[in-house]
């Protein structure tokens, strides 16, 4: 029998999340960020999630890059359950498979912006002369090639932002989850930093999950969902 050629291929989840739950306990008051979220993400999807401050969208982020636990419920990243995964696994998987663009930038000031972007290579054990190689190269793909030997004070808000990015990638994860990226940019700064999300979701497949309070910010996104209370809503 022919197959179907008109038939699209349905992507595969990178992501699953089922009943994520997430409470803190401050003093003898019982704080639940996260509840009872499902979530599928598609290999090379970009997601966007809006909502108010104190809605739970930066736990969301964290709970997904392996930054904090969950109190309940489940993430599988390609299958596997990140609650299986030893001290060893979960520090390999934060290294290799997820990148995080943060709003402060969280740059290194007495390191140059190449030596910054080198520094998850590094980390990883990289050669140092091989690691500058492959950061000057990032830097050339977000257009900062002129300010390498610059020091993170020495550049805008959205040059930091930039070599943030091309630092959360240098070490080409399947995800890369951005936490209010624009957050501390004026506008044509952020529209640079979108358009830069946008080129390079399209041109690596990459897997992009963005929260964000910027309608306009969502609109870059394959999927926009909005977190209220916790929760997930389409």
């Amino acid at each position: 029998m022919q197959k179907n050629k008109d038939v699209p291929v349905q992507p595969q989840s990178l992501i699953i999340l089922r009943g994520v739950t997430k409470i803190y306990h401050q003093g003898l008051e019982e704080v639940k960020a996260l509840r009872d979220v499902d979530l599928k993400i598609a290999d090379g999807e970009f997601v966007a999630v809006t909502g108010k401050s104190g809605c739970g969208k930066s736990t969301l982020l964290h709970v997904i890059g392996g930054l904090e636990n969950v109190s309940a419920g489940s993430i599988q990243f390609q299958g596997r359950d990140l609650s299986r995964f030893d001290d060893v696994q979960l520090t390999r998987y934060r290294r290799d498979q997820v990148g995080i663009v943060f709003q402060s930038f969280n740059l290194m000031p007495l390191l140059t912006i190449v030596e910054n972007v080198a520094l998850p290579q590094i980390l990883r054990g990289t050669p140092s002369h091989e690691a500058l190689r492959l950061a000057g190269e990032w830097l050339r793909r977000v257009n900062l090639t002129h300010r390498r030997n610059h020091k993170p004070h020495q550049v805008s808000g959205g040059e930091m932002q930039r070599a943030a990015i091309a630092r959360a990638l240098i070490n080409r994860p399947a995800l890369l989850l951005a936490d209010e990226p624009t957050g501390n940019l004026d506008s044509t700064h952020a529209a640079q930093v979108l358009q830069l999300f946008a080129e390079l979701h399209r041109q690596e497949r990459l897997t992009v999950v963005m929260v964000t309070h910027a309608l306009e910010a969502a609109q870059f996104a394959d999927r926009t969902l909005k977190m209220q209370d916790g929760r997930l809503h389409p």
